[in-house]
């Protein structure tokens, strides 16, 4: 991707990921697992592994202006992925997963395949690498929502972390749990098992449904 891409820095181009979604702006940077793009406002970060196809636009179509300073995460080498996110500890940003909302709030752990994320709405949250499409740092000192530090928690739980997401989830078996932002009615309930990769959840009226792990891209105590 890097090789194929990299003759774009610098040009307008429009994104398609997958989700039909499309982010456009100037190519900031390529590297192997990560495009930085500047919208006319933010620096965007996407994950090399969500896109579709890029596609050359002309300047006029794109219509906002060229960045006047440079991406706020910046990397000295490789533009990978964990890198990036270790550069995103602490700061607010803006994730996107999928459907039609973000998640706003800031990193506070990476794991091996999963990292821990705080919401002032959601609280803490555990965040599958594989489901994240692009992150957007906050330009400036703006906070989630205008909130003061105290609603926003430096440590803001002390539920030790395993190395993977998979043990992380059977960790809260037998706890209440929402999955994918609980936008189906299937994805709220209590974990009463995880195994092989499937999830075994009751559901409010105590049925019973059976998840496959890989599909889910966040989860978080209500």
């Amino acid at each position: 991707m890097k090789k194929a891409y990299s003759s774009f820095i610098g040009k307008a181009v429009t994104v398609e990921l997958t989700g039909k979604k499309e982010v456009s702006g100037y190519l900031i940077d390529v590297g192997s697992e990560v495009l930085i793009i500047f919208n006319g406002e933010d620096y965007i970060y996407v994950s090399s592994i969500h896109i579709r196809s890029l596609r050359v636009v002309s300047v006029d179509e794109l219509d906002i202006a060229e960045p006047t300073s440079g991406p706020q995460l910046e990397q000295e080498d490789e533009l990978a992925l964990r890198k990036i996110l270790t550069s995103a500890k602490g700061v607010f940003i803006e994730i996107y997963l999928t459907g039609n909302q973000s998640i706003h709030g800031y990193i506070t752990s990476i794991m091996n395949n999963y990292f821990t994320f705080y919401s002032p709405v959601y609280k803490t949250m555990y965040i599958s690498l594989q489901h994240l499409k692009w992150l957007t740092p906050y330009s400036g000192s703006h906070s989630p929502y205008a909130l003061g530090k105290d609603k926003l928690p430096v440590n803001p739980s002390q539920l030790s972390l395993a190395r993977t997401y998979e043990i992380q989830l059977e960790k809260l078996t037998g706890n209440l749990v929402v999955f994918n932002l609980g936008l189906q009615a299937e994805s709220i309930g209590k974990i009463e098992k995880v195994e092989s990769n499937i999830i075994q959840l009751i559901t409010a009226k105590g049925s019973t449904v059976y998840l496959n792990l890989q599909h889910i891209q966040s989860v978080h105590q209500p």
